[in-house]
């Protein structure tokens, strides 16, 4: 079984289009396929899912589709909160939240603050995330602790990097599933998942369910992991 799985939770507004329904519909059943996955992930006891819920580029959208997942996150999180705390998960976040609505940023922040000590799955949630933007951001910390003598830069590393992003002391992810048949990160976890493996399903996320999980991680343990080198092979 992975470690850690991440997962590009994409197909929203084309499930809603699919089923006549304006895309509003198809965010909530995108809600509860999050609630699907997270229960599924305790019952499996996988320590870390990464859930892609908001981009940095998806700003870009109408207003009014941006607003309703505002609400729908402020929501989720007052729904939710209490029962993931109860079953000990511990949610961390990614992203930039200090540039959203300001009642949301608070939510978010109480969450990570009072499931901070629980000791079950960790849920972390890229949220307002970027991969360049949180690299960017790195390198330029590096920088600032180059020039002020804190670092040299031929002590620079692969590690100093990784302890610089906002996945620090978080284990890269062993598998990314992808949901409706898109093929791509869209700027996702570029540093972390260097040696991650790939699984796409032809399936839009609000229709993603144990089967489809289950299907992933059939995928993943059949695939051989060589980081880069050769997997030896006995001659008994």
């Amino acid at each position: 079984m992975p470690k850690h799985v991440a997962v590009i939770m994409d197909g929203n507004g084309r499930w809603a289009q699919k089923h006549n329904l304006p895309r509003s519909a198809g965010h909530r059943k995108g809600v509860e396929a999050v609630r699907r996955t997270v229960r599924a992930f305790i019952e499996l006891g996988i320590p870390y899912l990464t859930i892609y819920s908001f981009s940095s580029e998806n700003w870009s959208r109408p207003i009014t589709e941006v607003s309703y997942l505002m609400g729908l996150i402020k929501r989720f999180i007052r729904q939710d909160l209490a029962d993931l705390h109860k079953h000990q998960v511990c949610i961390k976040v990614i992203g930039d939240i200090d540039a959203i609505d300001p009642e949301l940023s608070h939510l978010i922040k109480e969450a990570v603050s009072l499931t901070a000590n629980n000791t079950g799955l960790c849920l972390v949630v890229a949220f307002n995330y970027g991969a360049r933007d949180e690299i960017t951001k790195a390198i330029k910390s590096i920088a600032e602790k180059v020039v002020i003598g804190q670092l040299q830069p031929e002590n620079i590393n692969n590690d100093i990097v990784s302890k610089h992003l906002q996945t620090a002391n978080i284990p890269d992810p062993d598998l990314l599933i992808r949901t409706s048949g898109e093929k791509r990160l869209s700027n996702f976890l570029l540093w972390q998942s260097a040696y991650t493996e790939f699984v796409f399903q032809d399936v839009f996320w609000p229709d993603f369910d144990k089967t489809h999980l289950y299907a992933a991680l059939d995928e993943y343990r059949n695939r051989s992991r060589r980081f880069g080198g050769v997997v030896s092979q006995s001659t008994g």
